[in-house]
C-alpha cells in the first residue's frame, strides 16, 4: 500500500523522523537503511552519522536511531529500509532521488529494488510512504489515520 500524509495532525513537522518513526507501529533495529538527496533543516549540532557531501549514506539502525533523536526534518529526500541481511539494490550511478522524480507519486514504485518500505519527503509538504509489506502498511495507517491512498490524492 502507498500512502501520503499531508495534514500534520500527528506529525510536529513533514517528514520529521522522530515523529514519523520513533513510535509504536515498527522497529527500526530490523533494518539497515539508505539515506538520499537529502537536503535538510532544524537538527541538534551533535554531529550526525551522515556526510552531507555525499548523495547518500547506509545506516546501521543504530546510526539510524541517532538521526531520529536529532529531530531533523527532512524537506528533500529518499530513506528506504532493506533488511539487515541484505545489501541496498539501486544503481549507484542513478541513486534514489525526490525533487524532480515524478515516480515516486506512482504506486509500488521502489528506487531501491529490494527496500521493504521508502519513505520521500517532498518540499516539506507532503510525505509519501510505500509499503511491500502489507502488514507493515497497516500499522502505519493505524498510526497515521491522516494519511491518504496515493492514488486516490488530488494535488
Amino acid at each position: 500500500m502507498n500512502w501520503i500524509i499531508k495534514s500534520k495532525k500527528n506529525l510536529y513537522c513533514h517528514t520529521n523522523l522522530n515523529n514519523l518513526l520513533n513510535s509504536s507501529w515498527i522497529d527500526i533495529s530490523e533494518f539497515n537503511w539508505v539515506m538520499s538527496d537529502l537536503d535538510v533543516i532544524n537538527y541538534s549540532k551533535e554531529k550526525l552519522p551522515i556526510d552531507f557531501r555525499e548523495s547518500y549514506s547506509i545506516l546501521t539502525a543504530e546510526n539510524f536511531r541517532t538521526i531520529i533523536e536529532s529531530d531533523i526534518q527532512i524537506i528533500w529526500g529518499v530513506i528506504s529500509a532493506v533488511k539487515k541481511s541484505e545489501t541496498p539494490k539501486f544503481n549507484i550511478e542513478k541513486f534514489p532521488y525526490a525533487e524532480g522524480n515524478e515516480n515516486v507519486w506512482k504506486n509500488n514504485y521502489f528506487q531501491i529494488e529490494n527496500s521493504v518500505f521508502e519513505i520521500t519527503a517532498w518540499d516539506s509538504s507532503y510525505t509519501i510512504v510505500k509499503f511491500r509489506n502489507e502488514d507493515l502498511s497497516k500499522k502505519f495507517k493505524n498510526h497515521f489515520d491522516e494519511a491518504i491512498e496515493l492514488n486516490k490524492h488530488k494535488f
